[in-house]
């Protein structure tokens, strides 16, 4: 098993140093999902929710959380993003998020993409829990991540 990365030798977490890593491209995607009622799906994409888009402000709210990664998470360095892009797209069962977060440093950026599907889904959570008591938020996960170096 290896060793975990934010404990020191006493067993005290620690933010880990990153100042002699190289800097690198870095990418990562991560996905969730949300399930409700056909009704809610019908009003969120119809755009009938009496609090608004659901769809753009969900997006823009996963945008909103990756940018503030590092002040939500205690051990998560603050990372400069070069991108934050978060969509959401209807099924037959509710609405599906994907986050894919860029930047180019030392450290990676899932944590950044997999808070960006959370918060996304639960701004849809907020929007639509007038009409859906019945909503379950499923399926956050990492996708892919990636490093490359920079040429």
């Amino acid at each position: 098993m290896n060793k975990l990365t934010h404990t020191d030798e006493s067993g005290r977490a620690h933010m880990v140093y990153t100042g002699e890593k190289p800097e690198q491209h870095r990418t990562a995607t991560a996905s969730g999902r949300i399930e409700m009622k056909p009704e809610t799906l019908r009003l969120v994409e119809e755009n009938m929710m009496r609090k608004g888009d659901v769809i753009t402000v969900a997006e823009i709210a996963g945008i909103q959380a990756a940018k503030q990664c590092g002040t939500l998470i205690p051990l998560c360095h603050n990372i400069a993003l070069d991108q934050a892009r978060v969509s959401l797209e209807a099924d037959e069962k509710g609405l599906s998020a994907t986050a894919t977060v860029r930047c180019t440093g030392r450290t990676g950026v899932e944590m950044e993409a997999l808070t960006a599907v959370s918060v996304a889904l639960l701004t849809v959570y907020d929007m639509c829990k007038a009409v859906d008591k019945t909503m379950t938020i499923t399926d956050i996960k990492l996708i892919k991540k990636e490093k490359n170096d920079i040429a």
